[in-house]
């Protein structure tokens, strides 16, 4: 019997877990009735009843396992980490607790699968959104694809369900921040693309503010594109050229007699403050870069984990550590 593995992160959604829980269990029951069901859930140190909630589903439950982290690292580093302890034949990469991905989806996305398509790829179409943030996400895909040397596909986020050996070529990525969705994009293999509507959060908050979209934006950028840099040699090189011609001109104008001779003060005042802000945007690049390059090489584990529920804990405490490892104080459970 094969295996389908789903990793569901969580952060204060005790209103979501149980949900998520029941409704993946019955389509399971459902339509998927041939398929082993393994479902993750990792949880990022919630402070409210998550936990308590998911350790009561587990132990009626051994399809369901559950990771807690020792404190909140980040939507990111967290599924990523979630996604090591996913055994399955094929995997879905992130299905949210909130449901704003429809896990009715699943059973299509296993059917191509089981057709030879390595990754199945849902698409949010259709979003339940602002008009602002659809605008900022389409804004966003344009540059990323424009500058990287693969393409992102728009709408695509990481409710995808790929086959296993897709899943050990992205884990095999060392990065301290992984961008999941570029990651998965940038390995290749075989991919069909599933539209469907991202629906409106019913119950909760999202953790998802602008701050946060942000931080996972400019990740983004500068994980998987050499634009910026590239773009600071550009508009060096431009402003040099431009000073000369101006230099020319003003040369030629003064031999010519064109004009009053130019006091000076408006262009000197302007140059400045134009240059001065050109070199300030362009060392917060090198900035962006020397940060990046800092966390990777520091070493350190990715993620600590305070707990395992119904996961074999591999790895003793003591040999885990380094590059993009996990470190784990977890009290284990069977």
């Amino acid at each position: 019997m094969k295996k389908i593995s789903i990793m569901s992160p969580c952060f204060n959604e005790e209103d979501n877990v149980e949900t998520c829980y029941e409704t993946v269990k019955a389509i399971f029951d459902r339509e998927l009735p041939g398929y082993e069901r393994e479902h993750i859930f990792v949880d990022n140190c919630s402070s409210d009843r998550t936990v308590d909630i998911l350790r009561g589903i587990a132990a009626k439950d051994p399809c369901v396992k559950v990771v807690v982290n020792a404190r909140n690292f980040g939507v990111f580093r967290s599924s990523f980490n979630g996604l090591r302890h996913c055994t399955g034949d094929a995997t879905v990469c992130i299905l949210p607790v909130d449901l704003q991905d429809p896990p009715e989806h699943i059973p299509e996305f296993v059917k191509l699968w089981e057709s030879g398509y390595d990754v199945v790829a849902g698409a949010r179409s259709t979003r339940e959104e602002g008009f602002f943030l659809r605008s900022a996400r389409k804004a966003f895909y344009r540059i990323v694809n424009a500058l990287s040397d693969f393409e992102l596909s728009p709408d695509v986020g990481e409710f995808q369900l790929i086959d296993r050996k897709v899943l050990k070529a992205v884990l095999s990525h060392n990065d301290h921040y992984p961008y999941i969705r570029g990651i998965i994009a940038s390995v290749g293999f075989k991919r069909v693309i599933i539209p469907y509507t991202w629906k409106a959060r019913k119950r909760g908050v999202s953790k998802h503010n602008l701050m946060v979209m942000i931080d996972q934006a400019m990740n983004a950028i500068f994980a998987f594109t050499r634009a910026p840099m590239r773009a600071c040699t550009f508009v060096g090189f431009g402003i040099a050229i431009f000073s000369i011609l101006f230099s020319i001109f003003s040369v030629f104008a003064w031999f010519m007699g064109i004009g009053d001779a130019p006091r000076g003060t408006t262009t000197i005042v302007v140059a400045l403050f134009f240059l001065s802000g050109i070199q300030l945007l362009f060392i917060g690049m090198l900035g962006e870069y020397i940060t990046s390059i800092h966390n990777q090489v520091r070493g350190g584990p990715m993620v600590i984990e305070k707990e395992l529920i119904n996961i074999a804990e591999e790895t003793p405490v003591k040999a885990v550590g380094g590059k993009g490892s996990v470190a784990s104080l977890a009290a284990h459970k069977a």
